[in-house]
């Protein structure tokens, strides 16, 4: 079964239907095909930060961005540092 992507401006209305126009969101789940728990989801993504919400097409939200370049670094830092042990260790040996 494939996954179904929507886009930002279909996410938005559909959380419209509901917010503005007063709609059920089990009706409005229904009538959208989607599962309710995700419009759900949605609203809680829009109401939290709607500059932010939905990026799509592979953006990343910054603070989330921001941790996977962090976690890389982290793993450059770690593999300089095991290189740089290994070498004092040979250093060490050849000096005795």
């Amino acid at each position: 079964m494939k996954r179904r992507k929507f886009s930002r401006e279909f996410k938005i209305e559909a959380v419209r239907l509901v917010t503005d126009r007063g709609v059920a969101v089990a009706q409005a789940a229904r009538d959208l095909d989607v599962a309710e728990s995700v419009l759900r989801r949605w609203m809680r993504e829009l109401t939290a930060a709607p500059a932010v919400a939905f990026p799509g097409n592979g953006q990343m939200r910054t603070d989330v961005a921001e941790i996977a370049a962090l976690k890389k670094e982290v793993a450059r830092l770690r593999a300089e540092r095991d290189i740089l042990k290994k070498a004092a260790a040979f250093f060490a040996r050849e000096a005795t």
